[in-house]
């Protein structure tokens, strides 16, 4: 039997790689393996934006390789972020892979399993020019779905290598994202997340698919579609319940995004809005092109705008340069925004990233401790913020049978993204609820039917 497994370390970009690499395999007659020792072709989708993401990805691909001694046959795949920048100097460190190829060349999968018979099968070639939406994707969720609005970065933040990765920002038309979200609801989807390095700034060079009849019909110029209006034609989409989106960069929020998340009734009032430092010397350092202020004035707009508003940010501690002052501004702004999720990172030194050449590289323990600290934070600050929705009535999109597997129990998402279960019948699925909280854990909620 044809059967794969497919392994995904990083963002929601590479999540929804997966989902195309999956729906490519299955329209090819593959079955997806429940586990990893049964399946055919072992495909590891990797992330190379942190250092941690890659860490894993590279202690799994070594216990791959003791599963193919015991399995010959066993093909093993690498993709993504990690296999665009190494190419081919990846087979020094591990000869047993089969297939290498690029994010940028998903669409060769297939073609590259009938190569591999041959030898090891290669496609790293990077263009900015690649589109992957005609591929099927095969999507875990019925109810909630991943579409991506661009591609690639223009904005060359020192420590990242996005733009070197995927590419220079190209925006999709308008009326193909449309086109994809209408096909979407009509398979029962409620809910969509816009995907982007930086949706923001959406509207930059479009690619040239053709424009859905649907889209023409609405007589809008796409030419000047920027993110709030694409939002607002979404928005009109009927059947679609929510819409979310990330990420967010903050110099490009505009007041007219932060009017469509107050205005448009299915924008969810949560949004990804990355901090990485609150010292301006920091940030400058990054090439992040806002100071602190901006960020507090532009975050202060959209809590004012837009109630209960939910706020998740990416920190990175020990950035070459960070003073002892430095570090302590991002604590005191961490107890002052209360952001109600963080993702944080120790500094690491990324290929061909600008940081490398910056002065003053921090020892690992003064970043470990610098990174403990800011998790530490974070943790009380969560508990205390869950804690707080306790006795709340959330309104819940049904997504489907709760995780654990218990009889009867379904789980849900809040307008806010916060994950609750609940008990109640199949065929709530796919619809809104209200639900009251009862119980506050450290990454969902409880609550009961109303």
């Amino acid at each position: 039997m044809k059967s794969f497994k497919i392994l995904t370390f990083g963002c929601q970009m590479n999540e929804h790689d997966s989902e195309k690499l999956a729906g490519l395999l299955k329209a090819e007659g593959y079955s997806e393996s429940e586990r990893l020792e049964d399946a055919g072709l072992v495909l590891l989708n990797t992330c190379s934006i942190r250092e941690k993401a890659e860490q894993k990805f590279y202690s799994a691909l070594g216990k791959l390789r003791e599963l193919k001694k015991q399995n010959p046959s066993m093909k093993i795949a690498v993709s993504g972020c990690i296999a665009q920048q190494e190419g081919k100097s990846m087979l020094r460190r591990a000869p047993y892979i089969d297939i290498l190829f690029g994010n940028q060349n998903i669409d060769k999968l297939p073609s590259l399993i009938e190569e591999s018979a041959g030898g090891t099968a290669i496609d790293t070639r990077f263009t900015d020019g690649y589109e992957h939406t005609a591929i099927p994707a095969s999507r875990e969720s019925a109810v909630a779905a991943f579409v991506n609005i661009m591609y690639g970065c223009d904005n060359f933040c020192t420590y990242c290598v996005v733009p070197f990765v995927r590419g220079r920002e190209r925006s999709r038309r308008p009326g193909d994202i449309i086109r994809e979200v209408e096909e979407l609801v009509k398979s029962g989807c409620r809910e969509v997340t816009l995907l982007g390095q930086n949706v923001n700034s959406y509207g930059k060079p479009v690619i040239t698919p053709p424009l859905s009849p649907s889209y023409l019909k609405r007589g809008m110029n796409e030419k000047n579609c920027n993110f709030p209006e694409l939002l607002k034609e979404i928005n009109a989409i009927d059947g679609l319940l929510r819409i979310r989106f990330v990420t967010s960069h903050p110099k490009d929020l505009s007041g007219s995004l932060i009017g469509a998340m107050a205005n448009l009734p299915k924008v969810c009032n949560a949004i990804h809005l990355p901090l990485q430092s609150a010292s301006d010397s920091v940030l400058g350092r990054m090439n992040r092109k806002y100071t602190f202020t901006d960020y507090m004035n532009r975050l202060g707009a959209l809590r004012d705008a837009v109630p209960d508003l939910a706020v998740s940010t990416d920190i990175i501690a020990g950035f070459p340069g960070e003073t002892e002052e430095d570090f302590q501004a991002t604590i005191s702004a961490l107890e002052d925004i209360r952001f109600d999720g963080i993702f944080a990172f120790k500094y690491s030194n990324r290929p061909n990233t600008a940081a490398l050449k910056l002065p003053g590289h921090l020892p690992e323990d003064v970043r470990d401790e610098r990174l403990y600290k800011v998790l530490e934070l974070q943790d009380k600050i969560m508990q205390e913020k869950i804690s707080a929705r306790i006795g709340l009535v959330e309104e819940a999109l049904v997504e489907g049978p709760d995780k654990s597997g218990e009889m009867g129990r379904l789980t849900g998402k809040t307008r806010q993204g916060k994950i609750v279960n609940f008990e109640g019948p199949p065929e709530l699925v796919g619809r809104l609820v209200r639900v009251k909280v009862i119980e506050g854990r450290k990454h969902s909620l409880a609550g009961v039917l109303i």
